[in-house]
């Protein structure tokens, strides 16, 4: 039992400063305690498929869980705007149902000028959209 709580203890020491100091927020979304993170802050393997801004800071436990196992991380906008070289993407077609409507639906992205929701279906389905917020610097790649 006392090789546990030191393991414990441990890895909580073990973890670095920026993960120690992430705000999980809540669980108030709908989607809360799922096993998939719902917080379009975060980026990786255990993300859910839709994201909803309206989950940002409300699905605390499965994205603590998953950025504990090292599933996801933090998206730094700052960093992610810098690396997006929007010359270099393949923005697909315009063939999405929400193709030319002035907000990016592509799951790829994120920012100030992305759609509220979005669904990996809609990966490369809004090319005019997405390519002209990237150009303007209002979107970036979620995982440059």
């Amino acid at each position: 039992m006392r090789s546990l709580l030191t393991l414990a203890v441990f890895m909580t020491l073990a973890l670095p400063a920026a993960a120690q100091s992430v705000r999980f927020g809540d669980n108030q979304s709908e989607w809360a305690r799922d096993g998939e993170c719902d917080d379009r802050r975060f980026t990786g393997y255990n993300m859910a498929t839709e994201l909803d801004q309206d989950d940002t800071l409300h699905d605390a436990a499965d994205c603590r869980k998953a950025f504990q196992q090292g599933q996801i991380t933090l998206i730094d906008p700052a960093a992610a705007k810098a690396a997006t070289v929007c010359t270099k993407i393949d923005f697909g077609r315009n063939r999405g149902e929400w193709a030319n409507d002035s907000e990016c639906d592509d799951y790829r992205f994120d920012g100030e000028g992305m759609a509220t929701v979005i669904r990996v279906e809609e990966i490369k389905t809004d090319a005019n959209d997405c390519r002209a917020l990237c150009g303007a610097g209002m979107i970036y790649l979620r995982q440059p």
